[in-house]
């Protein structure tokens, strides 16, 4: 589980963003990030907590009004700077944050490689930019749409490139994505908590639907591309009720946040031929039948 943040408006986005990702943080702490387009796009990222990505940001400062952010929880990759988010192709013209996971990053990046593909990192959120700049043919939401059908998996993402540099493209594939949207400006975050101090009014986007912010606004389609008129919601709870989901206890939401949680969690461990993947260890049948025991350990209230 990781968190996503991504701002469109007339303010500087970093700040904005980095505040976002630290309201975020319970969502994931291995590393944070941030990209900003002012022309270019530029990107800084830092392991650990939110505060390394913010005495980063104090020595080396970003500028500009639309950007990208993350907070993560490692499932492709160790935590470190590398695998941090955000993450570009390597010629720099898109940038990707991503919660969630690739069940067939493998394949994909294998057959990138026998193209001449480089990676930076261990993660399966790079090959989500290899395979947008693949794709890309003058317009980024179509290339995002191509993308998603090449992507196996439950996920998120949320892309920018310095060749529409006044636009970011998201996606929702069962894992959480809303829109907030303020005066002249325009979130995205994974919850809405983030920027609830921000603005009251979203959109809360369903699975398999493609945003589309720009300095205009949001508009929603399917991913395949027939708009979507989604009902702008006002949130009239405050910041404690809004961390509950409008639940009085944070142990009934977790209650009712269960069968999401399960899935979320099971979509990035099973593959789509029903084997499991857990990095590091290898679930073949004769490792299963030599288990004589399974310790389960857990925390929390549900």
């Amino acid at each position: 589980m990781c968190g996503i943040m991504g701002y469109v408006g007339p303010q500087d986005a970093g700040p904005i963003l980095v505040d976002g990702l630290r309201r975020l943080e319970y969502r994931g702490y291995d590393s944070a990030g941030i990209a900003v387009t002012n022309g270019n796009i530029n990107v800084r990222k830092a392991q650990g907590k939110i505060v390394n990505l913010e005495a980063l940001l104090d020595t080396d400062p970003l500028s500009g009004s639309i950007g990208i952010g993350h907070t993560r929880w490692a499932t492709h990759g160790a935590p470190s700077d590398a695998n941090a988010h955000p993450h570009t192709d390597p010629s720099g013209d898109f940038v990707v944050v991503h919660n969630g996971i690739i069940e067939n990053f493998q394949i994909l990046k294998d057959e990138l490689s026998v193209g001449g593909a480089q990676f930076a990192s261990d993660t399966d959120t790079e090959i989500l930019a290899h395979l947008i700049a693949r794709e890309y043919d003058g317009d980024l939401v179509e290339a995002v749409r191509k993308t998603v059908a090449l992507s196996n998996g439950a996920y998120a993402m949320v892309v920018m490139s310095r060749l529409e540099p006044r636009k970011i493209v998201a996606v929702r594939k069962i894992s959480p994505l809303v829109v907030g949207l303020g005066d002249g400006e325009t979130f995205l975050a994974s919850d809405i908590p983030a920027v609830l101090h921000r603005t009251r009014d979203f959109m809360i986007i369903e699975d398999d639907e493609l945003v589309i912010v720009t300095e205009e606004g949001a508009t929603v389609e399917t991913i395949a591309g027939d708009p979507i008129d989604r009902e702008v919601v006002h949130i009239d709870w405050d910041a404690e009720q809004a961390e509950k989901g409008g639940f009085a206890h944070f142990m009934l939401k977790e209650i009712h946040e269960q069968p999401a949680v399960v899935t979320e969690t099971l979509a990035s461990r099973l593959a789509a031929d029903g084997s499991v993947w857990l990095e590091d260890v290898n679930f073949d049948d004769d490792y299963i039948r030599s288990l004589d025991r399974v310790w389960i350990t857990a925390c929390g209230t549900a």
